[in-house]
């Protein structure tokens, strides 16, 4: 009985987290998900040991961390480092997410904590992968917000440590 109780819970969990997921792909909402502090359990699910429910967050962070409001909220929270955190995740839409919020995430101030040297490799090893679209993702993330030299060093660090974070199963 408490078995069955606690799959209804956390079936409840995630159902009531994809719907705030899914509010949060439209603007007219953000106010109301900002007052409400969606953001903030967003950020909180990127820890939690179910995996639908760090995809529900950081699929809800992608959508609301366009408006700036929001934006800054994520950053101002410590965002940028549970963003990364994703990046190791199995399930291919956490991946993507993860790095598309990454890529929404960046500013003048935010892209040095974004590009560091254990992301870009991360993303040059995503830019190798067979799955297109996290490689199209990656290889966007490296054109457009690392400097060459960033993907330089990257790739000199890469020949010699062990990454350890292994690609996204693809969910197709």
């Amino acid at each position: 009985m408490i078995g069955s109780r606690r799959d209804h819970w956390t079936e409840a969990k995630e159902q009531v987290l994809a719907n705030l997921a899914n509010f949060s792909y439209d603007p007219k909402n953000f106010s109301d998900l900002r007052q409400l502090q969606v953001i903030d359990l967003f950020l909180d699910m990127l820890t939690e040991d179910n995996e639908a429910l760090v995809e529900f967050g950081i699929g809800g962070l992608c959508n609301l961390c366009l408006d700036k409001a929001n934006k800054s909220h994520i950053l101002s929270s410590g965002g940028i480092s549970l963003v990364i955190n994703c990046l190791s995740s199995r399930n291919e839409e956490t991946v993507l997410s993860a790095v598309t919020t990454l890529m929404y995430l960046s500013t003048a101030a935010s892209r040095t904590e974004i590009t560091t040297p254990p992301v870009v490799e991360c993303m040059l090893r995503f830019s190798l992968s067979t799955n297109r679209r996290l490689s199209n993702l990656a290889n966007i993330f490296l054109e457009d917000y690392c400097t060459e030299q960033q993907v330089q060093e990257a790739r000199t660090l890469s020949q010699y440590t062990a990454l350890g974070i292994p690609l996204p199963t693809d969910s197709s």
